[in-house]
């Protein structure tokens, strides 16, 4: 079985994010590197304890000799091991317990090997490896203790009784529940994570998506009307100077409009959740966009008034109706157009017109322009029609609520 992988992250270092014992791409280095410290300090544990434990044992076990120091050593300095080979580590400690219990010596820390080599094997997902080990470790611990007790030291000894083994049964059980408590909480910690990682790359492609649509829309309005004024300029240079100079009048005024609109996105760029320096474009500024139309040569005549609107409707439906100009600006042979704005159902409706006939192949826009207007509208819960009218010209209908609807915070 594949094991989870999970990074640690704030105070302490794992709180939160998975357990010190985790694997993950920095867990590759962690298991390099050999546990020698903890494994020194448990061994040392291991034998003053089990000689502890031996003196309170000497009419029941046998004495601590050299060959029981050999196995205390071997059983804990296999954990030396227990990162990089879970199984062997959990079944190399139950099979030295098991010689060292069936030799007569004391119970004592020592069971402790097994409890931490069969807990690391379980968390690292070796499971039934791990159930195994302990399951052996318990019915050699039964066998001596039931039938080969006669033949092994110490001299004299009888049988256990089985309230003994049931508490030893219970001893594994423990075992077992906790590691798989921890098992359980790391891969809970792993999907915790894999979750919050999917959440920032989605915000982070919807803030991407969000500052293409500005852009988008900032450049394709500008550059339209610097485009057609551009062409004024040149065709009436000679013959009259005077409305050439208008048109570089209208070109310099739209590319500075376009560079400090462009300035205040990118800005959200560099310094990621501050303010703002300026406010967003709303319908207040719609006038705006009646002028800057005009400049370009088509007449645009506004119909009703706009409401009071949330920010973020305020912004979509300043871009919607940008976006429209432009396309008829940029698409359409009509030299007027009328942009209607009215309250229905809790909804502000924008409509948009021109009366044709397409001057290319793109009668309403491109992709991006069209796009964008209704991914806008969409993010609000709103709707966006957009096509050629039966008489020849063409006509785009946004309809945005002007209560956005609310998005339960995610990610957490």
């Amino acid at each position: 079985m594949e094991e989870q992988r999970v990074r640690p992250g704030g105070p302490p270092a794992w709180w939160g994010h998975g357990p010190p014992w985790r694997d993950g791409a920095d867990g590759e280095e962690r298991r390099a590197r050999w546990p020698w410290r903890s494994t020194v300090l448990l061994t040392a544990f291991v034998l003053a304890g089990s000689q502890i434990a031996a003196r309170g044992q000497l009419d029941e076990r046998a004495a601590l000799d050299p060959f029981a120091r050999v196995l205390l050593l071997i059983a804990a300095g296999q954990l030396l091991w227990r990162h990089r080979c879970p199984r062997a580590v959990a079944f190399g400690t139950a099979a030295t317990v098991a010689v060292y219990l069936g030799a007569g010596y004391p119970y004592g820390p020592v069971l402790l090997t097994v409890a931490v080599a069969c807990f690391n094997a379980i968390v690292a997902g070796h499971r039934r490896a791990a159930w195994a080990a302990l399951g052996m470790l318990w019915a050699a611990h039964v066998l001596v203790a039931h039938r080969l007790y006669r033949w092994l030291p110490p001299s004299g000894d009888t049988a256990a009784s089985w309230g003994q083994e049931a508490v030893t049964a219970a001893w594994v059980v423990a075992i077992v529940a906790l590691a798989e408590l921890a098992r359980a909480r790391r891969e809970q910690w792993a999907r915790e994570r894999a979750e919050r990682a999917q959440g920032a790359r989605r915000r982070a492609d919807e803030e991407r998506l969000r500052i293409a649509r500005e852009l988008h829309d900032v450049l394709a309005h500008s550059l339209s009307v610097i485009n057609v004024q551009a062409g004024v300029g040149l065709a009436l240079l000679d013959t009259d100077p005077e409305q050439a100079r208008t048109a570089l009048t209208t070109i310099k005024g739209a590319s500075k409009e376009a560079l400090g609109e462009v300035r205040q996105v990118l800005d959200s760029l560099r310094t990621p959740g501050d303010a703002p320096r300026a406010p967003a474009p709303g319908l207040d500024r719609l006038p705006e966009l009646v002028e800057a139309a005009a400049d370009a040569g088509l007449a645009v005549r506004v119909e009703g008034t706009a409401p009071r609107l949330p920010p973020a409707t305020d912004l979509a439906a300043f871009r919607i109706v940008q976006e429209a100009l432009t396309n008829a600006v940029r698409h359409s042979g009509s030299r007027h157009a009328r942009v209607r704005l009215t309250r229905e159902a809790g909804a502000l409706r924008l409509r948009i017109d021109d009366d044709g006939p397409a001057a290319g192949a793109d009668a309403g826009g491109g992709g991006n322009g069209l796009a964008g207007m209704r991914e806008r509208a969409a993010a609000l819960g709103g709707t966006i029609e957009a096509g050629a009218r039966p008489d020849g010209g063409f006509s785009v209908i946004a309809v945005l609520p002007l209560a956005p609807p609310h998005r339960e915070e995610e990610d957490r």
